[in-house]
Formats: structure tokens, sequence, C-alpha cells
């Protein structure tokens, strides 16, 4: 695996790969890897020809008070893991690359609604910064499919509509979550979960297929089911954020006769904030 730092390069690099027919697969990444970014490499190596890994913690999607500083920087990692799931390119720029004219002067791409609620009303600027992101790496890269974890459901959802919404010519594909023995799903931001959190975390999923549960039991009454739910986390130790019983389509309230559902769970647990998701189809 080559491991490049400049926009130039990889454009020179890749020209050649296309050049020879080879059709390109991206996955997107900040780096700090685990097995579940590792899924996503094998994913696309399975309709890729040629792989392009990226590495950028991305100050765009940060907002005031988040982790950015203490989110873990493991790059001689990261390339050790990638080369032996056989990517064969690692982009991993500087925020100068990405940003030459500054952030305060670089055009922002939003993706209007979807992008508000849910994680979006968490954290205000959020999905701005990913979509913005996301749309230099596929101008970049210009992939001809890119992978990314279901984990985070909404902003796989807002990948997809930026994609459609600005008619570019990217397969984007969901990988499904991976997870511990446990039921939680992997995160980098585990690793900020001490021994007894770690042993408290997988409420969230359990939470999730409890509720699960009861909807394809017959339960409609959404609200309530949500706020039990709530409940049971905090009785677990984890502080709310957001539990929703929304459609698949828009992510919007769940109404007692849709039947494509997914459930949206963010909460924190010590110094991590948690996100899982689990879909229904009824």
């Amino acid at each position: 695996m080559k491991t490049i730092h400049t926009i130039a390069e990889l454009r020179s690099t890749l020209a050649a790969e296309r050049a020879a027919g080879k059709r390109i697969g991206l996955v997107p990444t900040m780096g700090n890897l685990h097995t579940g970014h590792l899924t996503l490499v094998h994913q696309a190596a399975a309709s890729a020809d040629v792989i392009v890994a990226t590495i950028f913690v991305n100050p765009l999607q940060f907002g005031a008070g988040e982790d950015i500083e203490r989110y873990p920087r493991t790059l001689a990692e990261d390339r050790d893991k990638l080369t032996e799931a056989g990517c064969h390119y690692l982009f991993a720029p500087d925020d100068a690359e990405m940003y030459p004219n500054g952030r305060d002067n670089q055009t922002e791409v939003i993706v209007p609604k979807i992008s508000t609620i849910h994680c979006g009303a968490s954290r205000p600027g959020h999905f701005e910064g990913v979509a913005t992101v996301v749309c230099k790496l596929f101008g970049i890269v210009q992939p001809d499919m890119a992978v990314f974890g279901e984990k985070d459901f909404q902003q796989l959802q807002v990948i997809r509509q930026m994609t459609a919404d600005l008619f570019l010519p990217v397969d984007v594909q969901g990988a499904a979550i991976a997870r511990n023995e446990h039921g939680l799903a992997l995160s980098s931001r585990n690793g900020y979960l001490s021994s007894a959190e770690l042993d408290i975390a997988p409420a969230l999923n359990r939470a999730l297929r409890e509720t699960k549960a009861a909807i394809e039991a017959g339960r409609r009454d959404f609200s309530t089911l949500e706020e039990n739910a709530q409940q049971a986390l905090e009785a677990a130790g984890f502080k709310r954020d957001f539990f929703n019983i929304v459609r698949q389509q828009d992510l919007l309230a769940a109404q007692p006769d849709d039947i494509r559902l997914v459930i949206l769970a963010a909460a924190h647990l010590g110094r991590a904030r948690l996100i899982d998701n689990i879909v229904i189809e009824l």
C-alpha cells in the first residue's frame, strides 16, 4: 500500500489506474481504525479493483467543545491495518491540503432538512461538515463507488441524498454494523470508555432490540416506547440524547401505518457519545 499526502499526487496516481480500466473504490475514515473500518475495505474490494482509504480528522464536523483535539491519531497503526486488509492507497492529507483557503472561506455543502434532525439537532453544523468533506473527497478521488458504515444511519442518508441531488456518479454503499461479542457497535470513541463503562455500553443495543421486538409484537405507541427506552438507559448509567422511532425513507417520526422503520439512538456514557440504530421491516 502506498501512502499519499497531496491531492496532486493522488490524482496523478489514480489517473493511471483509471486509464488501465480499473474501477476505483473509496473508504473515507477519520483514522483510529478498528475491525468495523476494515469491513468497509473488504466490501469495497468486492466491487472495485483499486481501493483508496482516506484518513482525515475533519474539523468542520466537530462543534464547539467536542473532542477533535483528543480524537486519537494513530496513522502508523492504521497504515499497517489497511495494508493487511488489502487497501492499495491511503490518502492522508493535512488541514492545509483539504482547506487551502482556510475553513472560513470554504464553500459548504448543505443537505437541507435531514441534516437538522436527530444527530443534526444535537450537533448543529455536523452534517454540513460531513457533506462538505465527502463532496471534496468525491471530487478528489473521483471514485466509482464508496462505502460508509450503517452505524451512522443518518450520515449515510445525508451522503446518499447529497450524491443524488448533485448528480455525482458514485455508487454509495452501506456496510452492516460491526459489533463486539456483547452487541456493542464498534466505534473509535469506545476507546474513551472505562472498563466499567464497557460493561454498561451494550445496554444501548439491548434497548434497541427490545423496542424492535415490542413493535414487531404489535405496539404502535411509539412515543411511550421511546420514553421507556430512555428511562431504561438512564437507569443503566447513560445520559440521554435521543431515542427516535422514524421512517427509513426520510427519518421523520414514524406513524402507526408505516412499515419500513429505523430506530435511531444516541446517548452519553462517561466521556463518550455513543450512537446505534436498528432497522425494522414490518
